[in-house]
């Protein structure tokens, strides 16, 4: 009896360390990878590879946004360099033609002699202001307007004067205009153009005076005034081609002068006529 006892102690003990040491090599042993465990891996490294990317995206971002003020900063640099050298030492931008457009009376040499513009000078440094005012002072001039036209022309536009009446000073016979201003010679009066005639105290008011009135005659008006007498600025007299005379007085009212004096001229007949006062307008047989 005593001793079966150890051996089946002895068995039970091994059976025991057999069953142990068998079930540890199983859990211990290498575990072949489940389809799940494969997806898995998979998804973590295409997520992985996203977060690269996205890292990636990020870091050109950042750099491009600093490349591309640089990049900016050398094209205004570029631009503006490149165009201080056009406008101002280019050849391609220097005064080559002086164009005059609006002059009859004027010839273009004279227009651009006056002017002065230098031909080869950079067109952007060209002083329109100095070439303006010279061709205004011509007694010709109106007005007038000196442009730029790129790339290489400077652009004189006149407006010339027109004469109203003609007037004979020192002999010779000028053209007056509507402002009174003395601009250019006739040889001989021009057909339906009244002639001023200025008086000893006449001055240069009186001429201009002369000039408003005449520039506010109705053209079938002016071409029946033979001339224009001009004592003082308030002492005008139209002296018709059928030499009937109208005491005009001065400028003022001269539109509504001139209405009058056309009804009354066909209304009544005399040789002598007073509008100076066109609310009162008279006539009478003798002077």
């Amino acid at each position: 009896m005593d001793r079966e006892t150890p051996e089946r102690g002895e068995r039970g003990v091994a059976a025991t360390t057999s069953t142990g040491i068998g079930r540890e090599a199983v859990h211990d042993g290498p575990r072949e990878p489940s389809r799940q465990d494969a997806r898995q891996a998979a998804r973590q490294k295409r997520a992985a590879r996203r977060t690269r990317r996205r890292f990636a995206r990020r870091q050109w971002a950042r750099r491009w946004l600093s490349l591309r003020y640089v990049l900016a900063l050398l094209l205004v640099v570029a631009l503006l360099g490149t165009s201080i050298h056009l406008v101002f030492f280019s050849t391609r931008l220097q005064v080559k033609r002086v164009e005059v457009v609006g002059n009859s009376l004027l010839s273009d040499g004279r227009v651009r002699e006056v002017a002065d513009v230098p031909v080869g000078e950079q067109l952007a440094l060209v002083d329109l202001g100095r070439a303006d005012a010279r061709v205004g002072s011509l007694a010709e001039v109106e007005s007038v307007d000196v442009t730029r036209t790129w790339p290489d022309a400077v652009r004189i536009s006149v407006v010339e004067r027109t004469a109203v009446a003609v007037v004979e000073l020192a002999g010779r016979l000028r053209g007056l205009d509507a402002d009174g201003v003395v601009f250019r010679d006739y040889e001989t009066v021009p057909r339906q153009m009244p002639r001023v005639r200025p008086g000893s105290n006449a001055g240069t008011d009186a001429l201009r005076e002369a000039a408003t009135v005449v520039s506010a005659l109705p053209q079938d008006l002016v071409t029946r005034v033979d001339h224009v007498e001009v004592a003082t600025v308030d002492q005008i007299t139209l002296v018709m081609r059928d030499q009937r005379q109208v005491l005009w007085g001065s400028a003022e009212e001269s539109e509504l002068k001139a209405e009058v004096v056309d009804k009354l001229l066909a209304a009544q007949k005399a040789p002598y006529y007073d509008v100076s006062v066109p609310g009162n307008p008279t006539y009478r047989t003798t002077p």
